[in-house]
């Protein structure tokens, strides 16, 4: 048996958990293509991929491939729990959306969108991810995504406001508004969920992630970037029976909770004296360290908000230089006011393990290159970007050191493909030590890390 067809029996046997999800057919087709994916230098798309695929992986059969309805978000969780679910480890869910920039008008929902790594508003997709993040091995595995698709009627209250904030701007340039609360307002309920329409989209990933994975794993915290660090976002997770950990602005206005003697009338005074950052109170100071020439120290306390209803936990990282004498701080924040403030800081830092997530789709698996324009098309296309990351990981730690890292990975793939095809011009069939010999010194070509070879027949 020639080391392509070993390959192909590996990927194969690890997909065999999609059954009986999928057919055995698709199972083989998912083998086929995600070799190809590994193998393949260029472009990620369908016709880049047929090109590499074996026996069985026709131009044809990838289009069919990618025309067909598949349920990702339960073959991601299946992959998870048989492969890479690590028992008894604490997870975390990790939740971020991701741009693709794309071109053209006839992609289903291309749109403007943020893109954090340009640093601007560009044109092209959004997908919104929930990954399972392990706390001690710091590894992150993407399991369930949505596209974020604006409606007509999204897009016009979008301009709306935009309008509606020039002319806001523009009355405060000239009379200066009146002072205290406008006429007949009244107050609104903190703990009543009103989703946004974004909160609406990505509401529903956890509830089906949840049903998924319960039994297996209990997750308490989801952990999200400051875009979420509001009210509705706290009640969107305690909806979820989560906890949220998150991010807020660097001057926050962040309230002590009062403490003194209540009136005998009317409402009870909750919110004490405001924050101030530039003079923290020693009391909530809880460590401080110095590296090099910046000081950093981690305050922690419990603390209301006028646009929450419920008390939060915080913890504020606040960093001096000393010799330049800036100061720059970050508030974070959780909805449980039992969590440690260590393990507040360390679970927010988890959060970014997703971006490793996002790198590894948009640099090796195709997430910026599919040429995709039907919704299932895109759909798929982006799913099986983050499968070849999860797949990458199991495959990694099944290569016993000789592959360190993605690259590693699909060099030696790429090497056993062209040796194979060498192999299959010899008129005789080499002995399989040799085989063994010539596919292990052709993948290690092009590779970062190149491990010292120990052949033995097999």
């Amino acid at each position: 048996m020639l080391k392509e067809e070993l390959v192909s029996m590996d990927i194969l046997t690890l997909f065999a958990c999609f059954q009986p999800l999928v057919a055995f057919r698709t199972v083989r087709h998912f083998a086929i293509i995600a070799e190809a994916v590994l193998a393949m230098s260029g472009r990620c798309t369908m016709l880049g991929i047929s090109r590499w695929t074996g026996k069985g992986g026709s131009y044809r059969t990838v289009q069919r491939f990618f025309a067909s309805s598949l349920p990702w978000t339960e073959l991601l969780v299946r992959f998870f729990l048989a492969h890479l679910f690590a028992g008894e480890t604490e997870y975390i869910l990790a939740g971020d959306a991701t741009t693709v920039t794309k071109s053209g008008k006839e992609t289903h929902g291309i749109d403007r969108f943020f893109s954090g790594v340009v640093g601007k508003v560009v044109r092209g997709l959004e997908f919104f991810i929930f990954s399972l993040v392990d706390v001690r091995g710091r590894k992150s595995y993407p399991l369930t995504l949505k596209q974020m698709v604006r409606t007509e009627a999204e897009k016009e209250a979008i301009k709306k406001r935009k309008s509606q904030l020039k002319q806001k701007k523009k009355k405060r340039s000239g009379k200066k508004a009146k002072r205290g609360r406008p006429k007949g307002s009244r107050n609104k309920d903190k703990n009543k969920l009103e989703m946004s329409v974004e909160l609406e989209r990505i509401s529903n990933l956890p509830a089906g992630l949840m049903k998924l994975i319960s039994v297996f794993v209990k997750i308490k915290y989801v952990a999200m970037d400051g875009h979420f660090g509001h009210n509705q976002a706290v009640l969107m997770a305690h909806f979820h029976g989560l906890e949220l950990i998150s991010k807020m602005r660097y001057d926050a206005a962040l309230c002590e909770k009062y403490e003194g003697e209540q009136k005998k009338r009317g409402p009870k005074k909750k919110y004490g004296e405001r924050l101030d950052y530039e003079r923290l109170p020693v009391k909530y100071l809880k460590k401080s360290e110095r590296k090099k020439d910046v000081i950093t120290n981690y305050y922690n306390g419990i603390f209301l908000h006028e646009k929450f209803g419920c008390e939060l936990n915080v913890v504020i990282i606040q960093k001096l230089n000393v010799k330049t004498k800036k100061v720059g701080q970050a508030v974070l924040f959780s909805s449980d006011v039992e969590l440690e403030w260590e393990k507040l800081v360390n679970y927010y830092s988890l959060r970014f393990q997703i971006e490793f997530n996002f790198r590894d789709a948009k640099q090796h698996f195709g997430l910026e290159d599919f040429m995709n324009v039907t919704k299932t098309g895109v759909e798929n296309a982006a799913n099986l970007s983050f499968m070849m990351v999860n797949l990458s990981e199991k495959l990694l730690k099944n290569s016993d050191g000789r592959c360190v890292g993605i690259n590693d990975l699909k060099s030696r793939y790429r090497g056993v493909k062209y040796a194979v095809e060498t192999i299959k011009m010899v008129m005789k069939k080499p002995e399989a030590i040799l085989i063994n010999q010539i596919t292990e010194e052709i993948g290690r070509l092009g590779s970062i890390h190149q491990p010292k070879l120990n052949l033995s027949p097999t």
